[in-house]
């Protein structure tokens, strides 16, 4: 309808115009006919832009259903492609992680304990000392006026060893035997006054206060009597420690007095003591035994015993007694052992070696010197389990070997430990083992002796058969290629 009204609008303008226009032109050249014309054209062009601005037909709505499924997919594309970036960051920062925890690992290297040969003996030093020891000391003062034997003599029980001068002592005792004359004299007196007292009292020619006054005074005196007695004897036994005699059956290890020298009583006295006896047969040797051989010594059994100034010599001797106890100090059982020594060819103090028959049942084996950790609970090694964790395990060292320790409990063969582990290393840390050298094995065979000793004394030839190892260490890798050739 709109377009119809501006279509009629348009039509009087423009014959308002033409009116217009022939009324203003002074020759009236236009007619009827032409103006119908014009306004037949004007239609047409009208008609013809009423179709050109006609709007675009309506399209038809879409179904609900297809609209709600184009929405879900795009939402879908949306969520997978989040959900792929989400995925993908997620997995870098794991791998991140992951590096990053292998980087704080640290790289161990490891290597197995080897094993040697089982022990026929176990040898132990130990030192000689007298079975029975002890200080003479002078029990009286005075002066020495004689001694009679001298270190080094041998003595029997109550053989006379000095001779001391005591003056003041003797004065002494001469007195108190004196005061025991008086005190003698006065119980004498005492008793007939007693007894006078006595019979008066029957007939009351006294009263009963003076009879129990000298029946008193009698028994004072024997009182006095009773002590006076007793400071004799303590003197007469202090002049018969004026004869030092030997207390037992031994050796006069040393001397340390001369004639005329000032002697004090007791030990505690500024004089030194007088001899210093030691009974030599039998002789003690006390020696730690290791814990893992502990179980194996027997009170009773027989053992051996080696001294170096007597080579190829062995010296009967039995196990007296232990300790029953092991030292947590030192992990050893403190054993006595007792060597006959008729003929004194064994000298106390001197250093020997005892040898023990315990058997082959103590596995042992033998590690790098660079495996051993020193912690303050004692030496570990470093021992990597199946699941690449660390434990710190305590150890009981043999000998030591210079490059290689011997091991007597705490690890086995199968074992790997730890070679040159950090101090920082804790029990239970998580390690990653680095791949083992080509001549690994053979270096820690080479710093293990060739020749095991049988006993687990280290033998004195040991360092230059160290040394005779290192100079034949090189000459195998040309054997080997060699053969490959």
């Amino acid at each position: 309808m709109k377009l119809d009204d501006e279509q009629t609008q348009q039509q009087n303008r423009v014959a308002s115009e033409s009116d217009g226009r022939h009324s203003a032109d002074t020759p009236h050249h236009a007619t009827r006919a032409e103006i119908d014309e014009e306004i037949a054209a004007m239609k047409e062009r009208s008609r013809r832009q009423t179709h050109a601005i006609e709007p675009p037909p309506e399209m038809p709505p879409a179904p609900p259903r297809r609209a709600l499924m184009v929405v879900g997919v795009a939402l879908l594309i949306l969520l997978t492609a989040g959900a792929v970036t989400l995925i993908g960051r997620a997995s870098r920062e794991q791998a991140l992680a992951k590096e990053t925890e292998r980087e704080t690992i640290p790289t161990v290297a490891v290597v197995h304990p080897l094993a040697e040969k089982p022990d026929e003996e176990l040898v132990l030093p130990g030192s000689l000392q007298a079975f029975e020891e002890s200080p003479i000391y002078a029990r009286t003062n005075g002066y020495l006026v004689r001694w009679y034997k001298d270190i080094g003599s041998r003595v029997q029980e109550g053989d006379l060893l000095a001779t001391i001068d005591t003056p003041e002592v003797d004065q002494e005792l001469n007195q108190t035997r004196a005061a025991r004359q008086q005190i003698v004299a006065q119980l004498e007196l005492a008793k007939i006054s007693a007894d006078r007292w006595e019979n008066l009292r029957k007939s009351d020619s006294v009263s009963a206060q003076e009879a129990d006054q000298q029946s008193s005074g009698y028994k004072q005196a024997q009182a006095n009597l009773a002590a006076a007695d007793a400071n004799v004897r303590r003197l007469e036994q202090l002049e018969g420690f004026k004869k030092v005699y030997a207390p037992f059956s031994g050796v006069i290890t040393k001397r340390n007095v001369d004639p005329g020298a000032l002697i004090n009583a007791g030990a505690g006295a500024a004089g030194r003591e007088l001899f210093d006896i030691a009974r030599v047969d039998p002789l003690r040797v006390y020696t730690s035994v290791p814990q893992a051989y502990a179980p194996f010594i027997r009170v009773g059994a027989s053992t051996t015993v080696t001294l170096q100034e007597f080579p190829g010599q062995r010296f009967s001797a039995k196990v007296a007694r232990t300790a029953e106890s092991i030292d947590p100090n030192t992990r050893t059982l403190l054993t006595e052992v007792d060597v006959p020594n008729r003929d004194g060819r064994l000298l106390p103090g001197s250093f020997g070696e005892v040898h023990f028959a315990v058997g082959s049942n103590v596995n042992k084996v033998t590690v790098p010197v660079n495996a051993m950790l020193f912690r303050s609970e004692g030496p570990r090694l470093a021992v990597v389990g199946p699941d690449n964790k660390v434990e710190l395990r305590a150890i009981n060292i043999g000998k030591d070997y210079g490059t290689t320790l011997e091991v007597l409990a705490g690890v086995s063969t199968q074992d790997q430990i730890v070679i040159n582990p950090p101090d920082s290393l804790e029990d239970g840390q998580q390690v990653s083992l680095a791949p083992p050298s080509p001549g690994q094995g053979q270096d820690q065979s080479a710093a293990q002796p060739q020749a095991v000793p049988q006993s687990t004394r280290q033998e004195e030839n040991l360092p230059e058969q160290q040394q005779r190892n290192s100079q034949e260490q090189p000459r195998k890798p040309s054997k080997a290629k060699e053969s490959g050739q």
